[in-house]
């Protein structure tokens, strides 16, 4: 509450629960992946698709709807796979079709001791807010560990040495902080 992380939603996790039925999204080579397309019907489409435009808005501008009526829900995937039962929204943009994603998930104190602990480790901040059990937070973009780890990691032009260094600056940024919080924590 006092980091203003609870803020109300208009569309929670248990409401997104109740698609009708879902495709499986499959990646660029074909394999099938843990996500599925959500498919819900269209009383419910339009339900969700203006709250999750309004959390879109929370998320990025403070709620402030004044560009709302430009974005749209490109697609809700839902993944059943671990504990938080992930929805990742596409937002787009109706005039020039870029798009953005966010999840939402089940609440639980350490998802959200995780995350705090992340922002302030973290170079980059995080955006992320809390209603009833459901849990909003930002895309953060970049290349998932394990592509990473089976598509590039082995490739001539991967600088090992360099990735080595960034990895080094990268822990020693977050322990410096960590040592900085706690400093505070004992005053």
């Amino acid at each position: 509450m006092r980091q203003g992380r609870e803020v109300r939603l208009p569309v929670s996790h248990r409401e997104l629960l109740n698609f009708t039925w879902s495709v499986p999204i499959k990646d660029e080579y074909g394999n099938s992946t843990y996500w599925e397309q959500a498919i819900y019907d269209k009383r419910e489409w339009d339900y969700l698709r203006e709250g999750l435009v309004k959390i879109y808005a929370v998320l990025k501008t403070e709620g402030d709807m004044t560009f709302a009526d430009q974005l749209d829900v490109a697609r809700i995937d839902y993944c059943s796979f671990g504990n938080s039962l992930p929805f990742r929204i596409r937002i787009v943009n109706k005039f020039n079709a870029n798009f953005d994603h966010y999840y939402i998930k089940i609440t639980d104190a350490s998802r959200i001791y995780g995350l705090e602990l992340e922002h302030f480790l973290s170079p980059n901040r995080l955006t992320f807010y809390t209603d009833r059990g459901t849990l909003v937070e930002e895309h953060i973009p970049g290349l998932a560990g394990d592509v990473f780890l089976e598509h590039y990691l082995n490739k001539e032009e991967t600088n090992k040495t360099r990735l080595a260094k960034e990895f080094v600056k990268f822990n020693e940024r977050c322990f410096v902080r960590l040592l900085g919080i706690c400093g505070l924590i004992t005053l």
